[in-house]
């Protein structure tokens, strides 16, 4: 098998999620697989889409919503972007600011009861991404309009801490650590997780555009290779996840402190209110292949948020457009490289937080099932 690109210049941002990639790198799984990966930090998700754009990035670390919007185009000029893997599951969260805390508002009805008073001021990280979708779900699941009774920032996921710190907003939806940073600082306090809205949700992605997928299928294939087995190695043992812990939050990665990572890693949660708690649905790279393999479903479940909140004017070709940007086959041949187990649909069903059932089979009326909505 001829590698067509034996260097692969990869973007992330400074979040726990990237951990497969650098560690595809640091454990040299990338040369195993014929390829060498050099990462890229950066400093938004905007920028991570500009750069793949332009070619400057050849893969990146990225945002479910981001690739879907870009391929339908959604906030940029329209490009066939492709998902070659999900690298992870669960691990977000929505944090509210100590100073609501301490006027009492302490879960989702009194955030909502709030909201209805007065507009509160939420920062998530990308207009289509993952984290407004999450913080979006939630505020409706609380009877709040997200675009009507609230408002809305778009802030990188690194300075959402420090933004709630000097008071520019009342809450966020980001990736770890950054949560967890808020909540050791003191400034804030975890009022959700995201495994709480969705159990086992996809999370952030392996994307690049169609056309390098063309050119460089083989180089695709081993990328894949490369990060399922640093996906593996993270989920085998609890010592696996503390030395990633260590690797991850050097300046050059994540930058920030082991302490800031570990607990949550290993499932360790406290939400800065008194309570703490082993969570059964914390942050998964691997689980033997489930938390990589590109559902479809997954992908379509994007959609129909983009639709139910205007960001999508029409109805798109749910499932087709799905079959065009997920790598499925590409993934299974890496799997198969890498003996991973695969699951038997491309579908697969999930109860959401408000007793809705997501499985994939008729996006158009789950689109359009919602009280609240655009």
């Amino acid at each position: 098998m001829q590698i067509e690109k034996d260097i692969v210049r990869i973007g992330f941002n400074p979040l726990t999620d990237c951990a497969s990639l650098v560690m595809a790198s640091v454990l040299g799984l990338d040369r195993k697989h014929g390829i060498r990966i050099v990462l890229s930090k950066e400093t938004s998700w905007a920028g991570v889409r500009d750069k793949l754009l332009t070619g400057e990035l050849d893969a990146a670390h990225a945002l479910y919503g981001l690739v879907y919007a870009t391929h339908l185009g959604i906030g940029s000029a329209r490009r066939d972007l492709a998902i070659l893997m999900n690298l992870n599951r669960n691990g977000q969260a929505i944090t509210l600011s100590r100073r609501l805390v301490d006027e009492g508002v302490r879960d989702g009805a009194a955030v909502a009861a709030l909201s209805h008073a007065r507009e509160l001021r939420w920062a998530q990280t990308f207009p289509t991404g993952t984290h407004a979708m999450w913080l979006y779900y939630w505020l409706a699941a609380h009877g709040v309009h997200p675009l009507r009774e609230a408002r809305v920032l778009t802030v990188p996921p690194s300075q959402m801490a420090s933004n709630l710190a000097a008071g520019h907003m009342d809450g966020f939806c980001a990736g770890e650590p950054w949560n967890h940073r808020a909540v050791m600082d003191g400034v804030g306090v975890t009022i959700a997780t995201s495994q709480q809205i969705w159990p086992d949700h996809p999370e952030k992605v392996l994307a690049t555009t169609a056309d390098f997928v063309r050119r460089n299928p083989n180089t695709a294939r081993a990328m894949v290779a490369a990060v399922l087995e640093a996906s593996r190695w993270i989920d085998a043992s609890a010592a696996n996840r503390m030395a990633m812990a260590e690797i991850i939050s050097a300046v050059q990665y994540v930058n920030t402190g082991k302490d800031v990572i570990w607990q949550r890693i290993l499932g360790h949660y406290e939400d800065g209110m008194g309570r703490s708690w082993e969570d059964a649905h914390s942050m998964r790279f691997h689980h033997e292949g489930a938390a990589n393999f590109p559902y479809l479903s997954d992908g379509m479940w994007f959609m129909t948020q983009q639709k139910r909140w205007g960001l999508l004017k029409a109805s798109p070709d749910y499932l087709g457009v799905a079959l065009k940007v997920h790598q499925t086959a590409l993934y299974k041949e890496a799997a198969e490289i890498t003996e991973t187990p695969i699951p038997a649909s491309t579908l697969r069903s999930s109860v959401l937080m408000d007793g809705t059932t997501w499985d994939g089979k008729d996006p158009e009326r789950y689109a359009g099932s919602f009280d609240i909505h655009m």
